[in-house]
């Protein structure tokens, strides 16, 4: 067998995107991972992570991925290392390193490699963490190994499509050759390559991020202002994206927004600017805005029910976005704690992350079917923007339900066409009910 050209360290969902693009790209690749029964399971063909495509990708590219569980067989046989951990945020909000301090103290047990190995770093990272790791890596005698920023711009749903058709892929070295072993790695897509030092590649991850999650903030923002004038905010983001200055993506109102990345990645360039004495005013506003929001769903079942106390609430959707089971930061948990809270009776359907949400959501009846779930309902929720709720009979969720209230908390389904089959129809931001 020929020696793997890239490693992964970390089988999560990063690692095993990452992985697999490369494979498709035609490099064979090494996957690592301390969870020996998740490397077990990958080498028998199953797949840990939920993620359109991937496991069909991860079967046409089994000629060109190993696993392992032993970073010295990693070392041992990859020139460029991705750097693949988690890096959760902490309870003060900055990011938790220690997965990729271990990256470096197992270097330093392996004793580096014979041969250059470029560490490049895909978790994402305070700005300002490459200069350390480098640092630390010249005090270990790991001089040798060199050092990259490389940050992921992936998208749960859609990640395959993110890595193999890229808007750019941002490169940040120390040493230029360094920068060129990951270059040339990617060199088959057709995309824009931004070299730059550590430090800005490390912030452009995070800028990006920050100016998302601000523009899902502001036009929620926007849609609550929308409901007090009878403005309908679909169509005033319309106009809006129209504009080449401002653009249409991430411009839908909604219940605001979760997962892995956005919540994590505002919170740690808060913190970042804090510990630098720096007071982000902005972000403090983009955060606020977003937990308000997803509470915002209780106020207008009140407004339709009164009290929600025995009531029967449907939620449609747990998971943060469609064509995901990430229930991290998911809206659905602050509404359905809420709506628990008030005394309401919680149901849940979602097609792919109850089992995510079995262990976080106590006291939720969950289903399998989503008209099961609004069966005899006071008040159905859309959560997440699932297609399947698309073909739903929305006449026969009319009837089904004991009071046909429906808030739209995605905007996702046609309003005229829920009111002409017999539902209250409640969006976000579309005007007065």
């Amino acid at each position: 067998m020929s020696r793997p050209t890239v490693g992964i360290v970390g089988a999560g969902w990063v690692g095993l995107v990452t992985g697999v693009c490369l494979a498709e790209l035609g490099h064979d690749v090494v996957v690592r991972d301390i969870d020996a029964a998740r490397i077990q399971g990958l080498r028998e063909g199953r797949v840990p992570i939920y993620e359109p495509g991937i496991a069909e990708a991860l079967e046409r590219n089994g000629a060109r991925m190993t696993y392992t569980t032993d970073f010295a067989d990693l070392v041992d046989r990859a020139s460029v290392a991705f750097v693949c951990v988690g890096t959760p945020k902490t309870y003060s909000g900055d990011a938790d390193l220690t997965a990729v301090w271990h990256v470096v103290d197992e270097l330093e047990r392996t004793g580096g490699a014979e041969r250059r190995l470029v560490l490049a770093m895909k978790s994402t990272v305070p700005v300002g963490t490459g200069a350390k790791v480098r640092a630390e890596l010249d005090r270990r005698g790991l001089g040798d190994v060199g050092y990259v920023s490389n940050p992921e711009f992936l998208a749960e749903g859609t990640a395959l499509r993110d890595f193999m058709e890229p808007d750019r892929v941002v490169i940040g070295a120390f040493q230029e050759a360094d920068g060129d072993a990951v270059a040339a790695l990617y060199a088959p897509l057709d995309t824009t390559i931004v070299r730059t030092d550590v430090p800005s590649a490390e912030m452009i991850k995070y800028a990006s991020n920050a100016f998302l999650a601000t523009k899902i903030s502001f036009i929620n923002e926007i849609a609550n202002v929308c409901e007090e004038t009878g403005a309908d905010v679909s169509v005033v983001a319309e106009g809006m994206g129209l504009d080449r200055r401002i653009g249409p993506h991430f411009l839908r109102a909604g219940i605001g927004y979760g997962g892995s990345c956005f919540p994590k990645d505002v919170s740690a360039l808060k913190q970042l600017a804090g510990n630098s004495g720096y007071h982000f005013q902005l972000l403090n506003a983009v955060i606020e805005v977003n937990e308000l929001q997803k509470r915002r769903v209780v106020g207008k079942l009140e407004k339709h029910l009164g009290s929600l106390h025995g009531k029967v609430i449907a939620l449609l959707g747990l998971a943060f976005k469609a064509n995901t089971n990430d229930m991290r930061e998911a809206s659905s948990i602050v509404l359905a704690s809420r709506l628990l809270s008030e005394g309401a009776f919680v149901r849940a359907w979602d097609p792919a992350a109850i089992e995510e949400a079995r262990g976080m959501l106590h006291g939720v009846e969950f289903y399998d079917d989503p008209l099961a779930a609004v069966d005899g309902a006071d008040a159905v929720v859309v959560v997440t923007e699932w297609e399947e709720l698309r073909l739903l009979p929305l006449a026969e969720v009319s009837q089904r339900m004991r009071t046909p209230i429906l808030v739209d908390g995605r905007n996702y389904l046609d309003p005229a066409a829920a009111r002409e089959a017999g539902l209250l129809y409640d969006g976000i931001g579309r005007g007065a009910a």
